[in-house]
């Protein structure tokens, strides 16, 4: 490939798109995947530079690693693809449904979508595989599939990467661990909710590191460690304690 290409799995949310416009304006050539191509045509005819748009059947893992592997073989390859296809919803009567399509996705389309580019990124010798995770992974909480999904996603990352060093393959593997960044766009909340331009931007530079692990914002590392450090009886009390009426 004598053009950078980069690959977006899951580029239908506002973050992906802030990532591929950002991409974009540095001459990359991009090949987004989305579950329907046709919602994305007006904003991949914005960009500057190439764009390819791909079906994307996340819930269904056969599926997306025909579907990867057909645009990997038209593209002759990538030199990054960032996996961002986590869903999160949450009921307190805990109906399976949700918890099955969060399994579905965040675990079982995951690791399909990033096994098949690992494998890729092998055969062809070099590459970055990032995946937009969580530090919700760190520990349960009341969205329970969730975060299990995401410590899941964690170590499913720290496993290719072992496979990299053992192969002796420049292949690199990025776990970007967002602060609470669904919760802050569910809430509307300013004092959690960074601009997503700059989020995109930091996830960006912390890729041309080649970082192995990092948290966007970077005030979200302090977060994550108090959060690792929280004994189990405050750590639940604070997700589940109501809160007092104002009188």
């Amino acid at each position: 490939m004598s053009v950078a290409t980069a690959m977006i799995i899951g580029a239908g949310s506002q973050l992906s798109q802030a990532l591929a416009k950002q991409l974009s304006a540095q001459q990359v050539s991009l090949v987004l995947f989305v579950h329907d191509p046709e919602s994305l045509k007006q904003f991949a005819e914005s960009l500057p530079d190439e764009v390819a748009v791909y079906p994307l059947s996340i819930d269904q893992p056969q599926a997306v690693i025909a579907q990867l592997n057909e645009a990997w073989t038209t593209h002759n390859g990538a030199h990054l693809v960032i996996v961002n296809t986590g869903v999160n919803d949450y009921d307190p009567a805990l109906p399976w449904s949700i918890d099955q399509h969060a399994i579905d996705v965040n675990v079982m389309g995951f690791a399909a979508a990033s096994q098949c580019i690992f494998k890729l990124m092998c055969e062809q010798g070099y590459g970055q595989l990032a995946a937009i995770n969580s530090i919700a992974g760190q520990r349960g909480g009341p969205n329970v599939a969730y975060h299990a999904s995401k410590a899941f996603a964690e170590n499913y990352l720290q496993g290719l990467s072992m496979h990299a060093q053992r192969l002796k393959l420049p292949v690199t593997i990025s776990d970007i661990q967002l602060g609470l960044f669904d919760k802050a766009v569910h809430l509307n909340t300013q004092l959690l909710l960074s601009p997503i331009d700059k989020v995109a931007g930091q996830i960006l530079t912390a890729l041309k590191k080649g970082k192995r692990r990092v948290y966007v914002t970077k005030r979200w590392r302090i977060v994550a460690w108090i959060n690792r450090l929280l004994p189990e009886y405050i750590y639940n009390t604070r997700h589940w304690k109501p809160k007092k009426k104002r009188g």
